[in-house]
């Protein structure tokens, strides 16, 4: 299996990051994409790069959102291509 396309850098307790999943996961079912959730109290790198942004969503490893996550935009960042050897 791929890896994912997408992470969500989320923490326990966050609203919004509960806001967040639930449109990945949405998106997810309908593309058969998946993703993987990280919590950014457990990696003190992600906490010092996200901390005031949280949650932040990568696609292709690169940062795509962060407070919010706007479901056509993710639809349209998944359609296109993905690229290897970035």
């Amino acid at each position: 299996m791929a890896n994912p396309r997408i992470t969500l850098i989320s923490k326990p307790g966050c609203p919004l990051c509960d806001e967040a999943r639930a449109v990945i996961e949405r998106v997810c079912a309908d593309t058969g994409e998946s993703f993987t959730e990280r919590n950014i109290l457990d990696e003190p790198e992600l906490l010092a790069a996200y901390a005031e942004q949280i949650p932040v969503t990568l696609v292709d490893g690169k940062q795509h959102d962060y407070w919010r996550v706007d479901e056509q935009r993710l639809r349209k960042a998944l359609s296109r291509r993905r690229f290897f050897g970035r």
